[in-house]
């Protein structure tokens, strides 16, 4: 109980201070690949014309650098940032700023001339995504092929000791069954974080009972993570930051469950609107927009929605018993009216047997 009431004090703090320490730029919705999951809806031929980057630093300039916290990152998000001709640009211009930076991408692009190009421009973190073995992946994915460029970008990516870098997996019902062995081909690979996570229903995914756990799956998800996590080895596996899992919370992460959308973290999405995460409802929650208003005011003077959080308690969170260490779940599991939680992960672990 002390380390709940704890946390509890650490995550009131954070949301009085609201340090503002992750970026996410949709810089581009285009994408070459066609996604069962995506939430965007992304396409090759995107209806939005990719954000210049000028728009973009003049938003990013409205934040004091005296006042900006340290470290500082920039995570480059969209669709597929790498399609943009000036990413190593883009790169180059926040490190002039003082800033890291990082890209989200489905690495089909990332070889080695790419790497090389990237790397010179100071990039700081990359995230690959992998969602099975070859076939599994690819009918992910949307394009046969998707593993095998994924996994060279991996390859890459891991034997690069200046680059932080982990593996994110969408687990679901067709790569259920063979976590183990994707479990072993990244760490052969040489991947050091694994970071698992699983799918809310928006997007292309709501309705796919493909991309959905069952309760009984998502327990066992858990009870994976758990026993990876308990035998060691050379990569750390971790479940995301996506919602409150009650007795596996210590089990599955190395820090308890905290939502920082709107807390510390915020986005520019590709029509200039200024939300948190860009997976959140963002015709509910934009808080305004980077050719109407300065991005640092609306941070320091808007986002009510995230750091007052009374709001949720709807719906099945009404009379939840945690909802004091849960706070209504992640909030990009609140969409439309928002009058119901669309998941609730404390809900779908299944007491254990005796």
């Amino acid at each position: 109980m002390i380390g709940k009431l704890l946390h509890r004090a650490f995550r009131a703090n954070e949301t009085a201070v609201h340090e503002l320490n992750y970026l996410f730029w949709e810089c581009t919705t285009r994408c070459n690949l066609h996604c069962r999951h995506c939430g965007s809806d992304c396409f090759a031929a995107s209806r939005d014309v990719d954000m210049p980057l000028e728009d973009f630093l003049r938003a990013f300039d409205t934040i004091p650098a005296a006042e900006r916290a340290r470290p500082f990152t920039v995570i480059l998000t969209g669709g597929e940032p790498l399609l943009r001709p000036d990413i190593a640009e883009i790169g180059k211009a926040l490190r002039q700023r003082g800033v890291g930076w990082s890209i989200v991408s489905n690495g089909w692009f990332y070889d080695e001339a790419m790497h090389r190009k990237l790397m010179s421009a100071g990039l700081g973190a990359l995230t690959i995504s992998l969602d099975g073995l070859e076939e599994a992946h690819d009918w992910m994915r949307g394009r046969a092929g998707s593993y095998a460029r994924a996994e060279r970008a991996i390859a890459l990516a891991a034997a690069e000791p200046r680059l932080a870098f982990d593996v994110v997996t969408c687990v679901n019902k067709r790569n259920f069954q063979e976590l183990d062995a994707l479990h072993d081909r990244l760490e052969a690979l040489g991947v050091k974080q694994w970071r698992i996570f699983t799918i809310i229903p928006i997007g292309r995914a709501a309705e796919d009972p493909d991309m959905h756990l069952s309760d009984a799956e998502f327990t066992a998800l858990m009870e994976f993570i758990v026993r990876k996590r308990r035998e060691g080895g050379k990569m750390k596996v971790t479940f995301s930051c996506e919602g409150y899992l009650g007795r596996y919370e210590n089990r599955v992460r190395d820090v308890p469950y905290f939502c920082h959308a709107g807390v510390n973290i915020a986005s520019v999405l590709i029509d200039g609107r200024i939300c948190a995460c860009p997976n959140i409802d963002r015709d509910v929650f934009s808080q305004g927009n980077i050719y109407e208003d300065s991005l640092y005011e609306v941070w320091e003077k808007r986002f009510q929605p995230f750091r007052d959080r009374s709001w949720t308690r709807r719906g099945r969170c009404a009379g939840c018993k945690v909802w004091r260490d849960c706070l209504g779940n992640g909030m990009h599991n609140w969409h439309g009216d928002c009058a119901e939680v669309l998941n609730c992960h404390y809900g779908k672990i299944l007491e254990p047997r005796n």
